[in-house]
């Protein structure tokens, strides 16, 4: 099952408080709001990537327990980026200073920001040029590092401030492991149990 997307014309739109109001009332789905006023209704994930994704959330839970810097988020967490669209990525992290000075009322509902850190991991129905296409608006929305893992090809894509992206080719039975770099200082994400669920 691929994702459906709806268009909402501008006379329409949809406030803040209206797309929160969609998601309350339709709780069993995930939805995504572009800049431009793209409805993207997300399909259920399967068990192997409903197991990777656990993995990875296991393994950057597990860092941020021992160095406190910041607050992981899982992939039903929704976010309202600067540019004005709501996204929800399979893992993502927030630098603890930033997550402090929002109100508890942005903090309960979708945090207006955009995290340091995400993961997008590709599932089966998963366009790989439109996770691309994410990445890079994750990017030019404040994302500092952001990692891009496919693990039907298999590689891993880096992207970086203001830097190129870096693409890792790799074999499944000898998979990278990838560095949080100085956005996550001592993060090791080992790729073998999520390329192997």
């Amino acid at each position: 099952m691929k994702a459906l997307s709806q268009n909402v014309p501008p006379a329409v739109g949809l406030t803040d408080e209206q797309f929160y109001q969609l998601c309350i009332a339709n709780e069993e789905w995930r939805l995504e709001l572009t800049a431009e006023g793209e409805l993207i209704i997300m399909p259920p994930t399967g068990g192997e990537s409903g197991i990777r994704n656990s993995d990875i959330n296991l393994q950057l839970g597990f860092w941020n327990r021992e160095t406190k810097l910041g607050k992981v988020f899982d992939s039903s967490t929704e976010f309202r980026l600067p540019n004005g669209a709501y996204r929800s990525f399979d893992a993502s992290w927030v630098l603890l200073e930033r997550w402090k000075v929002l109100s508890s009322e942005q903090r309960r509902r979708f945090p207006p920001l955009c995290p340091d850190f995400v993961i997008e991991l590709r599932s089966e129905t998963d366009s790989l040029a439109k996770l691309r296409s994410k990445m890079r608006e994750y990017q030019a929305n404040g994302t500092r590092l952001g990692w891009l893992i496919d693990p039907k090809t298999p590689l891993v894509e880096i992207y970086r401030t203001s830097i190129d992206v870096e693409t890792l080719n790799f074999s499944v039975d000898k998979p990278p492991t990838l560095s949080g770099e100085d956005v996550l200082p001592r993060f090791i994400l080992d790729l073998t149990p999520i390329l192997n669920p």
